[in-house]
């Protein structure tokens, strides 16, 4: 092992504070953003590499890279108008290729023939509309000669120096951080047993000498540190939240967590990709915070630097009914009630936010809360009470004809005491 990555593992952890950890939880909803020169084929950012695009063709994407219709102020203000909180927009992916102008590396966006700090510009943007700027950064590089492997035929690299690397990327961060003081960092790619954990404790505690309460996610320490899954954490793993994908996570009130999905099929922009309907779209940002996590939401700009309008239009519905619906999302905790596929459930204080997504009868019964009297029953922003009846074990509401909102309809349960501390228990009794 190297002196510099024996000194780090040997170096105190800094952790981030508590209060800023709870911070990002209670945003709920944040834009991810996958984007790079790989957008000029419409095929997945990166493993596509050698696969759908031949090596030589998907290593060199970068000299025809010029999104001339980029605009770092749409797209924050397309975040804003969905009622995201957050933006987290892909500085490196796979293919080493980043989307600001670093010197530790010629393969950057000044070598594009677009030549601007696209980084920048969305970090300004995002301040301008008030949303928490964060990055993503890969801790694979495909394209630096000194990474272990080379994807996406896992074969080793017999010029790899792991040690230069970890500067390499040391430094890097270290830009990002300076240059545009990044809310939270999202790292992915931290599956390769030559990324051993005195080279994530190394870089971990680089980035805490920098900025100490800067967030980090489960995927710079390696995969056995965090547990053996991206869903998973464990007290040890330097991390401060999970990150199950493609799926809703499930229920977790132990440490923090943060699905990451896609509005459409894949990661990164294709053309006529299938997208969401906006049920399906609610409906994952309530399950997801009915179960105590964030919703890290991602849209693929295009080959021109515009997001689809069809994708626009999509997050600003979901928008419109957070105007109308966000304290059921914003702030809350998970629970009472585990979320299914029917409801899910939030609570701040001493209300509960039902979650209906389906109305399966004339009414609907819930397993009382064990010693806590509902006091009161009504539709989020709805003008009258809702009758209702309390029984030891259950909660019965009769339901209208028509539910208000057929892609969420919210309850608002107001209880006789704070719920924040309840157990997790089930909708049935």
């Amino acid at each position: 092992m190297c002196v510099s990555c024996l000194i780090a593992a040997q170096t105190p952890v800094i952790r981030t504070d508590k209060k800023v950890v709870e911070g990002f939880m209670d945003k709920r909803f944040g834009m991810f953003i996958h984007w790079g020169p790989v957008s000029l084929r419409g095929t997945e950012i990166g493993w596509s590499r050698g696969t759908s695009v031949a090596y030589s063709d998907y290593d060199n994407l970068y000299k025809e890279f010029n999104p001339v219709l980029f605009d770092a102020d749409k797209w924050a203000k397309t975040a804003k108008d969905a009622g995201m909180k957050y933006l987290t927009i892909t500085s490196k992916h796979h293919d080493g290729f980043c989307l600001w102008p670093t010197a530790y590396s010629k393969h950057n966006i000044m070598n594009s023939p677009y030549k601007k700090d696209i980084v920048g510009e969305l970090a300004k943007a995002c301040k301008k509309y008030g949303l928490k700027f964060c990055i993503y950064f890969t801790v694979a590089d495909w394209h630096d000669p000194d990474y272990a492997i080379l994807y996406p035929v896992a074969e080793p690299n017999k010029s790899a120096n792991m040690d230069r690397f970890v500067s390499r990327m040391k430094n890097e961060l270290k830009e990002l951080i300076q240059n545009y003081k990044p809310y939270m960092l999202w790292f992915d790619a931290n599956w390769d047993k030559e990324w051993t954990r005195e080279h994530s404790t190394e870089v971990y505690n680089a980035i805490k000498k920098l900025d100490p309460n800067v967030i980090i996610n489960n995927r710079l320490d390696t995969r056995e540190a965090s547990g053996g899954s991206h869903k998973e954490m464990l007290a040890s793993t330097l991390a401060d939240f999970a990150t199950p994908e493609q799926e809703v996570g499930a229920m977790n009130m132990d440490y923090p967590w943060e699905s990451c999905i896609t509005i459409c099929q894949q990661w990164a922009w294709k053309p006529n990709d299938k997208m969401k309907s906006l049920k399906e779209c609610i409906q994952t940002l309530a399950s997801t915070a009915g179960g105590n996590g964030n919703l890290l939401f991602n849209v693929g700009p295009m080959m021109d630097g515009r997001i689809e309008a069809r994708q626009v239009d999509r997050l600003k519905e979901m928008g419109t009914w957070l105007n109308k619906n966000g304290a059921a999302i914003y702030g809350t905790k998970g629970g009472p009630y585990k979320p299914d596929s029917v409801m899910a459930a939030t609570r701040k204080g001493n209300k509960i936010y039902l979650h209906l997504f389906k109305k399966q009868g004339a009414e609907i019964s819930i397993a009382a809360v064990p010693g806590a009297k509902v006091m009161k029953a009504y539709f989020l922003n709805g003008a009258a009470p809702i009758t209702f009846k309390s029984e030891d074990t259950k909660i019965t509401i009769p339901l209208p004809s028509q539910l208000p909102d057929s892609n969420d309809t919210v309850i608002v349960l107001e209880m006789d005491k704070n719920m924040e501390a309840v157990p997790v228990m089930g909708f049935k009794s």
